[in-house]
């Protein structure tokens, strides 16, 4: 399902973590999105690399996920969005451990009038 909106984005991330589908997350990326690596973490570009990125969060089968997106500027198509999230992360064989964050994102609009990532760096403010 695609965004028809920049909020849209990261609502349709917040559905398809819940139900830990990692290809649905990865459709929501753009062929040469960029998403900043954890501390230590190599920076992610292009689907495939995103792939990996994110792999590692939908196997956390995260639930209670929260997550407050705003646009803080539009210029046509591309907009600037700040999202404030927080989820529970289940790790397998492990015991859950909250997960949070303060992100900014930057998605554009596609030829065919969706949205899609094409920055996101989830812990990009604190």
């Amino acid at each position: 399902m695609p965004a028809n909106s920049p909020v849209e984005v990261d609502q349709l991330f917040e559905s398809a973590m819940a139900t830990a589908d990692l290809e649905a997350v990865v459709a929501l990326y753009e062929e040469n999105a960029v998403v900043p690596g954890q501390p230590g973490q190599p920076t992610a570009v292009g689907l495939d690399q995103v792939r990996e990125a994110m792999r590692g969060f939908t196997e956390l089968k995260p639930t209670n996920i929260k997550t407050a997106p705003r646009v803080i500027a539009q210029l046509g198509d591309v907009a600037v969005l700040y999202n404030d999230w927080s989820a529970t992360g289940n790790p397998p064989g492990g015991d859950a451990f909250p997960l949070s964050g303060k992100a900014i994102e930057v998605v554009r609009r596609q030829a065919d009038g969706t949205w899609k990532f094409i920055f996101d760096d989830p812990n990009a403010r604190g």
